[in-house]
């Protein structure tokens, strides 16, 4: 596939991510036909310039398909969609770019294989506003020899890491999402300590940046959504708390201590179980914890 080829693509999933994506391929140059179960996101669509469907099987007449859902159940119930299995072709190429359980995706891609197509997983990071500014970062579970060509497919979108073979984008991008869920919980309960002891939580961010407590948290999380108590990064709390989920399990199933993760996990769900159900991941900073003796944080 050389660099100004382009294709038909069928997107499902048109929500906060899923749309912005969509358009960047509009703006490409690609047709991309999408599916979304909300009307108004696929009125949305037609408005950057896709071609909106409100049958999920049009689809099928893409080659190329890209899938942006909440999670593996999603994914199986569309490819196990009776109408779209029986309009989906020998070649067609589905691109799972949701965060995804891993094990789910390998027996998915070996279900989809015997059917003649193939499965790849290509979940992102960088959320809405790396969305609409082809900003993500895109890791990429393909055969070494298939790169090339999605490479080039996807590159609107972001930056591409080949991650190995099918699986291992999902694999990493819940593991990355672990991590953040992690930084992001202990730089709070810090600034929190740091607060109570008359420190400024400014101060206290410009030094951990030249420091090694530095992480994504304290250079963007925090500046940019949390002390300015906007609060929009764009990535839902449960998400993220799906993401960990996920990763525990992961390690889980591999004979690996996840001691720490899940603790980690543990804590961000009883956020989830305390905050509102709209709670962006970074509201996780207005949450004081188990034990803690102030007043419960409120949303901004």
């Amino acid at each position: 596939m050389s660099d100004n080829v382009t294709t038909t693509i069928g997107f499902i999933g048109l929500g906060r991510m899923g749309l912005p994506m969509a358009a960047r391929m509009v703006t490409a140059g690609h047709t991309v036909y999408g599916y979304d179960v909300a009307e108004m996101a696929r009125q949305r669509l037609a408005q950057v310039g896709g071609k909106p469907v409100s049958d999920l099987a049009e689809v099928a007449a893409a080659h190329t398909i890209i899938l942006m859902l909440p999670d593996s159940a999603a994914v199986s119930a569309v490819l196990h969609d009776a109408a779209l299995e029986s309009k989906l072709r020998p070649g067609t190429t589905v691109i799972d770019m949701s965060s995804s359980e891993p094990m789910e995706t390998r027996k998915l891609a070996e279900e989809v294989a015997r059917r003649g197509m193939r499965l790849l997983d290509a979940p992102v990071s960088g959320g809405v506003k790396g969305a609409e500014a082809g900003k993500l970062t895109i890791m990429i579970g393909v055969p070494e020899a298939e790169y090339a060509d999605l490479a080039v497919l996807l590159a609107p979108l972001g930056r591409m890491v080949r991650a190995g073979d099918v699986g291992a984008g999902h694999a990493v991008k819940a593991l990355n999402n672990l991590l953040s869920a992690a930084h992001l919980l202990a730089t709070s309960e810090a600034i929190r300590v740091g607060q109570r002891f008359g420190l400024d939580p400014k101060v206290m961010l410009d030094i951990f940046n030249t420091s090694s407590g530095r992480s994504g948290s304290t250079e963007n999380k925090w500046p940019n959504f949390i002390i300015s108590e906007k609060y929009d990064s764009g990535f839902a709390l449960r998400l993220m708390v799906k993401d960990m989920k996920i990763a525990v399990d992961l390690g889980n199933d591999l004979g690996v201590s996840m001691a720490l993760g899940e603790a980690a996990r543990a804590l961000w769900q009883d956020a989830a179980d305390t905050l509102p159900a709209t709670a962006d991941h970074t509201h996780i900073a207005t949450w004081p914890g188990p034990g803690d003796n102030r007043a419960r944080g409120k949303l901004k």
